[in-house]
């Protein structure tokens, strides 16, 4: 017992939810899709280690006998 007015108020929402359409701002979808026009200067490979003397030193132990 008791589910009646629970069931009502998802009823209530969901109707809200559905029927309900807010003011879209298409000018600031606009800005958020175009993005920045300049260029990037970040390297994404600039942060990783060097690994260059590990692959040196295990070299020997990187073979293709599988």
């Amino acid at each position: 017992m008791g589910r009646g007015r629970a069931k009502a108020k998802q009823i209530k929402v969901a109707r809200k939810l559905k029927y309900y359409s807010p003011e879209t701002d298409l000018s600031a979808l606009q800005r958020e899709l175009s993005g920045k026009s300049g260029s990037n200067d970040y390297d994404q490979y600039d942060d990783d280690p060097d690994y260059s003397e590990y692959a040196e030193k295990y070299a020997d132990y990187d073979s293709d006998e599988d």
